[in-house]
């Protein structure tokens, strides 16, 4: 038996390089051993965030770059991206404020600065993909007239008196995109409804979440959006366990709440996931928000960024998420447009001129596990002989299984990849590469 074993080395600006090896007898210390009859939650897909400052930045390319940067996400040579995620009203990464609505008396629902730069943007992803994405809605306020402190910004709560109307308005955004042919699965109660933020926030308890999930559930059903999942928390994972169960707590939210969503501002805490997996097993965990925040990493190397990445992607996998959603999909040369100076780097980048983009290092570390982990892919039980060595392995929809392994340290690392324990694919792990193997 071979397996092609495809090889990301930053170093010595190699980037999916790929190979065979033949199996032989395996080393048995050196395994990382799979187990394929030990099957764990079933993987939806990967995927980046269309903001406002995303499609803005998109424009700007001409249009034979336009076609490239969409192949380098959504075509079969580049990440093969199959989820998205968008934000209801304005987020941080948003050109300036809006919302679908101003006041209590307007009548009118507000989508044009959609039109303007998310649906097209995602109109032409499809169309590179060559079928629908999941997308998944997140708001990050509601209208400012909606909440205790009158303000899109700087947190505050909703209004007890405006959850229906709120509600209401959420349902509406959902059933306006699903009108304009786009498959929208899911959608979060609040962006990070823990963080007070000097941009678009709003604060809800883990109670309050669950007690405003059965009025949501209600409006998407009248809506005609019955079969759009709902997503608590969307914030990060320290205090997820603490926040699941607060919110769970709430009369109707077991029923009205189908699973919760992670960011990865706060560390690992890879075990948070399976703790809530294993107390809330009918309920699926995504990965929804994480990127390299300037503010914190901007002196980090290309090679520490890519591996934050992949070292994140391995322990979500392992621990139980259901699907892993990037944050933007591109910006500016200063990390932006961002209408409160939150800058980032997106793992693809519009060059300063706007006239063409530049591919980043976490970009190559991603599709190590898009481009060869496919939807409905079911996660396989593994184990590595050593911390030296991270991974994680799958078997997909069409038989194929697939091991991720990296490296992230100063020596070599030998792997003799195994699933029954005496014959392995048996190769080297340089220093600071990742692997993918497939057999």
């Amino acid at each position: 038996m071979k397996a092609t074993v495809t090889v990301t080395n930053l170093e010595k600006n190699i980037r999916w390089q790929s190979g065979e090896v033949l199996s032989e007898s395996a080393n048995c210390v050196k395994q990382v051993s799979v187990y394929p009859t030990i099957q764990k939650q079933t993987f939806q897909g990967f995927g980046g965030a269309f903001t406002e400052a995303a499609g803005y930045s998109y424009q700007q390319l001409p249009e034979d770059r336009k076609k490239a940067f969409m192949a380098a996400y959504f075509g079969p040579e580049g990440l093969r991206y199959n989820v998205g995620r968008a934000h209801i009203g304005s987020c941080d990464f948003s050109l300036g404020h809006y919302s679908c609505r101003e006041t209590p008396e307007e009548a009118a629902f507000h989508t044009e600065r959609d039109e303007q730069y998310l649906i097209p943007m995602l109109r032409d992803a499809e169309h590179a993909a060559g079928k629908k994405l999941q997308l998944l809605l997140s708001p990050w306020s509601p209208p400012a007239f909606m909440k205790t402190n009158g303000d899109r910004n700087h947190g505050g709560k909703l209004k007890e008196e405006y959850r229906e109307l709120w509600a209401k308005y959420m349902a509406e955004y959902t059933a306006f995109y699903r009108a304009q042919g786009f498959d929208v699965r899911m959608i979060s109660i609040q962006n990070e409804p823990a963080a007070v933020q000097t941009w678009d926030s709003c604060i809800y308890s883990g109670r309050e979440e669950g007690e405003f999930a059965p009025v949501l559930r209600s409006a998407l059903d009248a809506s005609g959006c019955q079969d759009v999942k709902i997503l608590a928390w969307d914030h990060n994972k320290d205090v997820f366990v603490y926040r699941a169960e607060d919110t769970m707590s709430a009369p109707g939210a077991e029923e009205a709440v189908d699973g919760f969503a992670l960011h990865w501002y706060t560390g690992d805490h890879f075990d948070s996931i399976r703790f809530v997996k294993e107390r809330w097993q009918d309920k699926t965990v995504w990965f929804t928000e994480g990127c390299v925040e300037y503010s914190r990493f901007d002196g980090n190397t290309p090679q520490q960024k890519a591996e934050m990445y992949a070292h994140d992607i391995i322990g979500n996998l392992n621990a139980g998420i259901s699907g892993s959603i990037d944050w933007n999909l591109l910006l500016d040369s200063k990390g932006g447009p961002n209408h409160v100076g939150n800058f980032c780097e997106a793992p693809i980048m519009l060059n300063s001129d706007g006239t063409d983009f530049t591919v980043m290092s976490e970009y190559s570390y991603i599709g190590h596990f898009s481009r060869y982990i496919q939807p409905r892919a079911k996660c396989l039980g593994l184990s590595v002989y050593s911390p030296a060595v991270e991974a994680v392995a799958f078997q997909n929809p069409d038989g194929t299984k697939v091991a991720v392994v990296m490296n992230r340290t100063e020596d070599s690392q030998e792997v003799s990849l195994t699933e029954n324990g005496v014959d392995g694919f048996n190769f080297t792990l340089e220093e600071h590469t990742i692997a993918t193997v497939q057999w």
